[in-house]
């Protein structure tokens, strides 16, 4: 009988590439957002 454990492994490793993936873009939009930000304030 096959084990369904790697299954699991797998479905694992892709949630943590998913979670890395969200905080990688969410960090890149907040990075460009606080930029922006700072362009805006010394344009004044």
């Amino acid at each position: 009988m096959s084990k369904r454990k790697p299954v699991l492994a797998n479905r694992r490793t892709k949630d943590e590439v998913n979670k890395k993936a969200i905080i990688w873009t969410g960090s890149v939009l907040l990075a460009i957002i606080i930029a922006m930000t700072i362009l805006l304030v010394l344009n004044k």
